[in-house]
């Protein structure tokens, strides 16, 4: 077990680093402190062979360009909400709006866009944000820590926040997975633990209706492959209760590589890639086409401030946000 660090470049004066975090078994994740993206991931298929699993730029630039959220960190509260606004304790609060009329992924500059303050310790990458008070919209000062942790065929990334008022914080990582490490996703078979999904409106917000996958595109609870593209919907696990459990299995039939993940979060959000349009040049000079990579994201519901029916993401001084997510690989 180890951890390397290079210099990666600089911007707005800081320099940013890439971290690689290797075993002895050769899995190796390479993370940038520049908003915490996972830049890549090398694990071995049923030969033995390794190849890089998720989708990541060359330079530092390219992630400072980076529209499509390519392996960051997201907060302070991930996915959409509503036109940007939420109410607490009676207070309206109006969020940037970046994705149309929507709040997108923490707004214009969320975390995936920030220097977070790096420290190792023997296998553990400790990244560390203060997000001030109306950075965004959001209200408080926002202490933020987010630990990755290689082991024996897992990646476990440890979320934790404090805030000096009440707010709202949901965090995830963005990683898009194509364990074949190249071509598109289409031929992967999914196997998403939850029994229902939140419908979304034409804009990908959800109605706030809780529906059942059965007799529906949504029904992922036995294995089958993904074969069309157009997800981009939050899954409501089954039996949530704030303990680590499965909550997806990803399998990659040519290559045999297997991702299994684990998490505490009430959701995960898959999604196919669907945006992605080959104008992205990433590693090697491969353009990026539509479902080269999916990302299956743990993480509270999209919009969940403005639904009482979903788990709260409101969180208050005194009180510790965590959120614990494993990334377990296997050949099969």
């Amino acid at each position: 077990m180890g951890i390397t660090k290079k210099n990666f470049g600089s911007t707005e004066g800081q320099e940013v680093s890439l971290y690689t975090l290797t075993n002895e078994r050769g899995f190796a994740v390479t993370i940038t402190n520049y908003g915490g993206a996972v830049v890549s991931l090398k694990a071995p298929d049923r030969n033995g062979r390794f190849g890089n699993v998720v989708l990541g730029f060359e330079t530092l630039d390219e992630y400072v360009r980076n529209p499509r959220y390519f392996g960051g960190l997201i907060g302070r509260h991930a996915n959409r909400i509503d036109h940007g606004k939420f109410s607490l304790n009676g207070t309206e609060y109006q969020l940037t709006q970046n994705n149309g009329v929507n709040h997108l992924h923490g707004g214009f500059r969320g975390f995936d866009k920030r220097i977070w303050e790096a420290k190792t310790e023997d296998s553990v990458l400790q990244l560390e944000y203060l997000s001030a008070d109306n950075e965004e919209g959001y209200p408080g000062n926002l202490r933020a820590s987010v630990a990755y942790t290689l082991s024996e065929n897992t990646i476990e990334i440890d979320y934790e926040a404090t805030t000096d008022r009440d707010t709202i914080v949901s965090l995830t990582n963005h990683s898009y997975f194509n364990l074949a490490g190249g071509g598109d996703i289409l031929s992967h078979e999914l196997v998403l633990n939850a029994d229902s999904f939140t419908p979304v409106s034409d804009d990908l917000i959800p109605t706030g209706e809780i529906k059942s996958v059965e007799n529906t595109p949504m029904d992922f609870r036995n294995s089958r492959p993904i074969e069309h593209g157009g997800y981009d919907h939050n899954f409501v696990l089954n039996d949530y209760d704030g303990s680590l459990r499965l909550a997806a299995r990803l399998y990659e039939p040519t290559s045999g590589r297997v991702l299994e993940i684990l998490t505490t979060a009430p959701g995960i959000q898959f999604y196919s890639g669907n945006f992605l349009d080959g104008s992205l040049i990433g590693r090697g000079g491969v353009p990026y086409e539509q479902y080269a990579g999916l990302c299956l994201e743990p993480q509270h519901f999209p919009d969940a401030p403005n639904h009482a029916n979903f788990p709260s993401t409101t969180l208050r001084p005194g009180e510790t946000y965590r959120h614990n997510s494993v990334y377990r690989f296997s050949c099969a």
